[in-house]
């Protein structure tokens, strides 16, 4: 019976260390997380059709959702025409709040992406859902793919990217079967805002 409790008190402590250890882990999860979620909104590049929520802190008169225009502006009461595109929101939130002194003591500017409309690629063919999908940073060919789905009759041994480059669209070919088995990895190909998939 004493062998059989001191079994179960090493049992249990072993336990208790593991459940420790895990929590430590997810804790740890967490930051990184988190930092993953910063760098991306910190390192994402506005577009012309994206929509912006600029917060000016305590000046509700200049806080306002508004469209990027195609020219990659944006018009602001005090400022008129911004340009947006080509910046990331943290860029755009110093250049509205440098010229914000003029009119104010101390801007407070911040800056949210809620629509990434410009960063879009598209899908036809033989896939289940066809026309534009959001890309999603560092999305690749394949998860693309997964996301569009085949039909019954869709030929994976043609499929390719069609990409302008240049005011050229180029050609990209992509052996699907091969990045399923693992294969290929170069294949993975990074897809680019504007990117048409084409499945025969």
């Amino acid at each position: 019976m004493k062998r059989n409790r001191q079994w179960m008190v090493v049992l249990l402590m072993l336990a208790a260390g593991g459940l420790q250890a895990q929590a430590g882990s997810q804790d740890q999860a967490k930051p990184a997380d988190a930092a993953d979620a910063a760098a991306t909104q910190s390192s994402y590049v506005i577009g012309a059709d994206d929509t912006l929520h600029v917060d000016v802190w305590k000046e509700p008169d200049l806080t306002a959702t508004l469209p990027v225009r195609p020219d990659g502006k944006i018009s602001l009461p005090l400022l008129n025409d911004v340009q947006a595109a080509g910046l990331t929101p943290m860029q755009l939130a110093g250049v509205l709040t440098e010229k914000l002194k003029k009119y104010l003591a101390d801007p407070r500017v911040t800056v949210v992406v809620t629509q990434m409309n410009s960063q879009r690629i598209f899908a036809t063919g033989e896939v289940l859902h066809t026309g534009p999908m959001t890309l999603l940073p560092n999305m690749n060919i394949l998860q693309a793919l997964s996301a569009a789905g085949f039909t019954q009759f869709a030929n994976t041994k043609g499929i390719y990217i069609l990409r302008a480059e240049n005011g050229k669209l180029t050609k990209i070919p992509v052996n699907y079967r091969q990045l399923l088995k693992g294969e290929g990895i170069s294949q993975a190909i990074l897809l680019r805002p504007g990117d048409t998939i084409v499945v025969p």
